[in-house]
């Protein structure tokens, strides 16, 4: 058995000495100093040692040396506190660079953005040394090369030559290009079912100059394109067939059926449950389907629709909906049972917040209002809408805009009973300063109609509930006691023509995943644009939680007809 025995001295000794440096007034400089002295194991008392006193100045010295320091001296003196050193650096005069020699060497040469990065060294004749900034020329110099098709690039020849007589370094950096290569054909690893799909979200042609941005692009627009649970695109250089790399894919599909159950609750319709099917593999071509059924007290509805890929797989596409939708609002008396049926095209640009909506609609509804007898009316409707939206967080935003607007139109005689214009519009902005939030919204619209007796429950204006005017039930403000008298046509059912609502919410972070706020809303749904609004304001607690925020309002509301206490429970996000 061997024996060793090594001088050394405890974590708590060493982690307790301290050094003051005097000399220095580059903060970078000293920060380095400092990280290097921190991997010396001495202690004071060890300072004494002229071995370990040289092993100091040596530190100082290498922690110098990449700032152009190569002649600096360290003067030790120890004081009467048991934890301290000073440190007296002398850097004396720093090396400055005498010349730069640089060259490129293959079809680099000729490419013009490739010489602008190789042109883009920082350094230059005159000035001091400055050793991380050679060093990261030259591995961000070879990560662009990779990343732009040069994958056989290397230096042929790097030299950092120190004359510290003289304090003049010189500089020699010859790059070897090598040949830029291609994207080449996709080789898909699994099943191929996918290849349609796959080639319309390729952003490059074979034989297109490589670019790691490109197939950053391809590899993001495959996972975001709905059909993959995961997928991988990269090249496999090896197996290049001249200049032209193959693109291998990796993919594994979604589930054929996926089923999701969630349950949840808000005050503008109690308990809620929502089962969604979706099969996102229709047929090779992209096609996909999905249905959902809706339950709560006030409400029943279910609501298929089936998606075709058009132009871009993910912004251009078909819509075909088919849906049926039960209402039992108390707070309006009104019910209603709904068949419609309507087809999409909805456009947005790559990367753009801005989305169109072009629509057709066939809508019949079984309506009844009050004591009204029961109605149905049938309505053809083309429209169009569009919406911008951004936000810094799907769940949790702290800043964001929503601007949405829209039109329907019915004519009678061509597929409708009554003729009809609808337009609407809706605007929100958050915005957060430190732990200040800010949140306005404003909804608007009107209408125009032949007969608005006959306009179906579900396209009137209400005002009142969790989006609106909190202080109210859901739906629980618009024009009161008009009952529709079929035999003179002269009055109108519950329900209004105009609407418009404003909010305004201030919140204060209290704690780490807590905000308190208050909020005052206004607006009115009505017949008349000349009647008084109604107000609703109180304060509120958000608890930013996992998945989303709840929030939850202690609301009094005010209105012509009455003054009401409510409750308002919320759990997801504003935007």
């Amino acid at each position: 058995m061997m024996l060793t025995a090594t001088a050394g001295f405890s974590g708590a000794a060493l982690a307790e000495l301290s050094f003051e440096i005097e000399g220095v007034e580059d903060g970078k400089l000293e920060d380095n100093i400092r990280t290097h002295l921190n991997n010396l194991e001495v202690s004071k008392k060890s300072l004494n040692d002229p071995f370990w006193r040289e092993q100091v100045n040596n530190t100082v010295a290498t922690a110098v040396e990449p700032f152009g320091y190569y002649n600096s001296e360290t003067l030790i003196e120890q004081t009467d506190e048991d934890d301290e050193v000073i440190l007296k650096v002398s850097l004396d005069t720093p090396l400055k660079i005498a010349n730069v020699t640089r060259e490129i060497i293959g079809p680099g040469r000729n490419d013009h953005e490739f010489r602008q990065v190789f042109d883009n060294f920082a350094l230059e004749p005159g000035d001091t040394l400055l050793q991380p900034v050679y060093e990261s020329f030259k591995s961000r110099m070879f990560n662009y090369a990779l990343s732009h098709g040069y994958f056989d690039f290397q230096w042929q020849a790097t030299r950092l030559d120190l004359v510290r007589e003289e304090r003049e370094a010189n500089i020699l950096l010859i790059a070897q290009s090598g040949p830029q290569y291609q994207f080449g054909p996709i080789k898909l690893v699994g099943d191929d079912r996918a290849e349609s799909i796959i080639k319309r979200l390729k952003p490059f042609d074979i034989g297109q100059p490589y670019s790691s941005k490109a197939l950053t692009q391809f590899n993001r627009e495959l996972n975001q394109a709905g059909y993959f649970s995961r997928v991988i695109a990269r090249p496999v250089v090896s197996e290049a067939q001249g200049l032209q790399v193959p693109i291998e894919i990796t993919v594994n599909h979604k589930p054929r059926d996926n089923f999701n159950v969630g349950l949840g609750a808000a005050t503008d319709t109690g308990p809620r449950a929502r089962l969604k099917w979706q099969r996102p593999w229709v047929n090779e071509a992209g096609h996909s389907a999905a249905a959902e059924l809706f339950i709560s007290a006030p409400e029943q509805s279910i609501t298929a629709e089936y998606l075709v890929p058009m132009g871009d797989i993910k912004t251009d596409y078909l819509k075909y909906e088919a849906g049926y939708q039960f209402l039992d609002y108390s707070e309006t008396n009104t019910e209603s049972q709904t068949l419609s049926l309507s087809v999409h095209r909805i456009v947005q640009e790559d990367d753009s917040p801005w989305q169109d909506d072009y629509s057709l609609t066939y809508l019949r509804e079984q309506y009844k209002v009050e004591n009204d007898p029961t109605q149905t009316t049938q309505l053809v409707m083309p429209g169009y809408s569009i919406q911008y939206l951004q936000k810094d967080d799907p769940l949790n935003i702290s800043n964001g805009n929503l601007f949405r607007t829209g039109f329907q139109v019915g004519r009678e005689g061509i597929g409708s009973d009554i003729d009809i214009f609808k337009a609407v519009a809706e605007a929100r902005i958050i915005r957060t300063y430190n732990k200040h939030r800010l949140m306005i919204r404003a909804e608007t619209g009107f209408m125009e109609t032949s007969n608005f007796g006959e306009v179906p429950a579900s396209l009137r204006f209400y005002a009142g509930g969790d989006q609106s005017i909190r202080g109210f039930g859901y739906r629980a403000v618009g024009p009161e006691g008009e009952i529709f008298d079929p035999a003179t046509g002269t009055s109108e059912s519950a329900g209004g023509k105009y609407l418009a609502t404003m909010g305004f919410e201030y919140a204060y972070q209290v704690a780490e995943n807590w905000r308190a706020a208050a909020f005052i809303d206004v607006g009115t749904a009505t017949n008349e644009l000349e009647e008084d609004p109604a107000y609703g304001v109180g304060p509120g607690v958000h608890w930013l939680s996992p998945i989303g925020p709840v929030r939850l309002y202690v609301a009094r509301g005010f209105s012509p007809e009455e003054n009401t206490w409510r409750i308002h429970f919320m759990l997801g996000p504003e935007l």
